[in-house]
């Protein structure tokens, strides 16, 4: 007997906690600053309906229909397919990569936070506090030590099961994270940069807005929502049959875009207030906004709430993907859960240990076109990995498998959604895949702009 969410809300909060990460608080501010503000956030909400949304209920019926694992779900629905069932095992290779370098990126938040609480920035010259970071990632003990921390945090929430362990986290996770979010915003809407910081996110600039801005918006939209990792897929799996799966999409799909927005009108009324540059690319996150903090009335408090809004969604991004490969032990090994979450824990561990010591210990061993091994990792994954997975299943959705099967699930067996049926299966057939495949064959370098 497969294990089921206690409820639709349960699922709903392990699903947004999977698709909200660091890629909602810190890449989608930074992407948008670098992008001309607001037509970037039109053309990304444009994106999210027609990638993001129909491939996220792709996964969603995927998982629902078969009940099992990532790689176990495809079985399941073409076993007379080696290629088809290929897609699972990259999915699952994904979850497993992604986390292995996510987990040292999560732990840095934790380092942030903990230099928060301690008051490390208060009283310290902007060059200073911008060398914070490049002490931190050059520091291979202090690497390990948030490694360390971060995946036992993983640990301890996945090992207790679905409804005890992921959902009950969850709970507090998201609510929390949604509160300090608010909270942040609001506190922007009263400093001296929230008209201009308004103005920057919502007003549409298009002589701003280039052709790499639209395909990144494309790109991010896809990726925000967790596709292509297993991680929804998996999430389905313990989906109840009763639950419809087009509205929970909608709802999850709304959240996400949400926690991206919100977190963007925290932060740049927050830049603009002290004449910072809201297009300061990556380090936004660790550099810029440590030293406005330093400079700006409650500092110490909006710095300490920042970082655990960022730790959270961190977490609740790793709970899901540690999950997939946990999920993939119980149901294809037979392990039961306390070992599979351990066994695959200490993997991801030992194979996150060279990009923590990515920029110290092996700071002179380069991999693909001379980066260190974490921005290795994160470009075959972003580039590669995630883009041709989510191509292979809105070409596999649309295209391989019954139709019979997506139209009974996403219809509840015919007693409703018909229109959104027939939206979504053109949709996943035209439109779905040719934006992620000009996304991927630009990133590549196949198509030059």
């Amino acid at each position: 007997m497969r294990n089921h969410w206690s409820s639709r809300f349960g699922f709903i909060l392990a699903a947004v906690g999977s698709a909200v990460g660091l890629g909602n608080i810190w890449k989608f501010p930074f992407i948008t600053g670098m992008n001309g503000g607001g037509a970037f956030v039109l053309v990304y909400l444009v994106a999210i309906l027609c990638c993001g949304l129909p491939i996220l209920m792709a996964e969603f019926l995927i998982g629902r229909h078969s009940q099992k694992d990532v790689v176990g779900s495809f079985r399941e629905l073409t076993p007379h397919s080696k290629f088809w069932k290929s897609i699972g095992w990259l999915n699952l290779a994904a979850a497993f990569i992604i986390l292995s370098y996510y987990g040292v990126v999560a732990g840095w938040t934790l380092d942030y936070l903990f230099k928060s609480l301690t008051g490390a920035f208060a009283g310290q010259e902007p060059e200073a506090i911008s060398g914070m970071f490049g002490a931190l990632v050059t520091d291979p003990t202090r690497q390990m030590v948030c490694l360390t921390a971060f995946m036992s945090l993983c640990l301890i929430a996945v090992i207790s099961g679905i409804k005890e362990g992921i959902e009950r986290w969850n709970k507090i996770l998201m609510p929390t994270l949604f509160g300090i979010l608010f909270f942040m915003a609001a506190y922007a809407m009263t400093t001296s940069g929230a008209k201009e910081g308004l103005k920057f996110m919502l007003y549409p600039d298009f002589s701003k807005l280039t052709i790499n801005g639209v395909l990144e918006a494309i790109g991010h939209s896809f990726f925000t929502l967790s596709l292509a990792m297993g991680a929804m897929i998996t999430y389905a799996s313990y989906m109840d049959k009763k639950e419809a799966i087009y509205p929970v999409s909608i709802r999850i799909a709304f959240l996400d875009t949400l926690v991206a927005i919100v977190a963007g009108l925290a932060i740049f009324p927050i830049v603009f207030s002290v004449g910072m540059e809201p297009g300061s690319g990556p380090g936004l996150i660790f550099k810029t906004l440590p030293q406005v903090f330093a400079t700006i009335p409650m500092g110490a408090v909006l710095s300490t709430l920042f970082f655990l809004l960022l730790a959270f969604a961190a977490l609740s991004s790793a709970i899901s993907l540690l999950e997939v490969l946990t999920a993939f032990m119980i149901d294809e090994k037979k392990f039961d859960r306390k070992k599979a979450t351990i066994c695959m824990t200490i993997a991801v561990y030992i194979a996150g240990i060279p990009s923590a010591l990515s920029y110290s210990t092996l700071g002179n061993f380069k991999l693909i076109k001379g980066m260190e091994v974490l921005d290795s990792l994160d470009y075959v994954a972003s580039n590669f990995m995630l883009p041709i997975g989510g191509l292979l299943i809105a070409i596999y959705s649309g295209y391989i498998l019954d139709k019979r099967i997506a139209q009974a699930e996403i219809t509840e067996d015919g007693t409703g959604f018909l229109t959104i049926f027939n939206i979504w299966y053109f949709t996943i057939r035209y439109i779905a895949p040719v934006a992620v495949l000009i996304v991927f064959l630009t990133k590549i370098g196949i198509i030059k702009l």
